[in-house]
């Protein structure tokens, strides 16, 4: 099975392989679909969700989000930091469009990524950077370990970002905004199989798809009763049915992710 990271990043990667490779198609199962903005969603501000960050590199081209956890501290995807220095990332907050000059920019003075992380399939899928300047937005507050009732089947869920909208294509220049439901772990097992390790990752969507984050939502939050309970991670391909999205499961790291925050 072939795994998607969400990050704008694994997008141009499938672009330059297609460049390279022009007499064939990149290879990959037919129940992939192609990358999609967060279907089925709204266009929203970042006055609505002042907690929604970008992550860019140093010119300011967004290639992941992030959620703001207090003034200093972003919690985003492990994915999205691999082979990313400090020096190379700014976080920008209070922008509604990716191309807009508006918003607070900061440095980023350090990366922790967590320690057991080694690809999207086999979990431990979250980051916090430490920011230099406070950022002057509203944080969203994030699940406890013992909170593991959220994730509960059928829990509306609420997923942010910046995704592509078409194949291989452009970011949504707005951030747009859905909500889906949880989907029970047994559900989700059926359909990734092995890949679905239910300690680390929960599913979202719906059963039809339709509805879902893609390449450029990564690190973007899932917000679950007005909290943050999940990062966007990896799922194949983006809003297909019968494959919802696969996000990191925070009550497993809450205990960590509040360590960092509090360094």
């Amino acid at each position: 099975m072939f795994g998607l990271t969400r990050a704008k990043k694994a997008a141009a990667v499938l672009v330059a392989t297609a460049a390279a490779a022009s007499t064939a198609l990149i290879a990959a199962p037919a129940a992939v679909a192609a990358p999609q903005p967060i279907v089925g969603g709204t266009t929203t501000t970042a006055a609505t969700y002042p907690f929604v960050m970008q992550i860019t590199d140093a010119s300011q081209d967004q290639f992941c989000g992030g959620t703001l956890v207090s003034a200093t501290k972003v919690v985003t995807a492990a994915h999205c930091m691999v082979d990313e220095t400090a020096s190379g990332v700014r976080v920008v907050g209070g922008r509604t469009f990716r191309n807009g000059t508006n918003g607070t920019v900061s440095r980023v003075t350090k990366i922790w990524i967590h320690p057991g992380y080694s690809d999207t399939t086999t979990g431990d899928d979250v980051a916090v950077l430490t920011l230099a300047t406070a950022m002057p937005y509203t944080t969203a507050s994030f699940v406890t370990s013992s909170q593991t009732g959220v994730y509960a089947a059928g829990t509306t869920a609420r997923i942010i970002g910046w995704g592509t909208t078409s194949s291989n294509g452009s970011s949504s220049n707005q951030l747009r905004t859905a909500t889906v439901p949880t989907v029970s772990n047994s559900s989700c097992s059926s359909s990734y199989g092995s890949q679905y390790i239910a300690s680390d990752m929960v599913c979202a969507g719906f059963t039809s798809g339709g509805t879902d984050t893609c390449q450029g939502d990564s690190g973007g939050p899932l917000m679950i009763g007005g909290v943050l309970a999940g990062i966007t991670s990896w799922g194949d391909g983006c809003a297909a049915a019968g494959l919802p999205g696969i996000y990191t499961r925070l009550t497993t790291y809450s205990s960590l992710v509040a360590t960092q925050v509090a360094s």
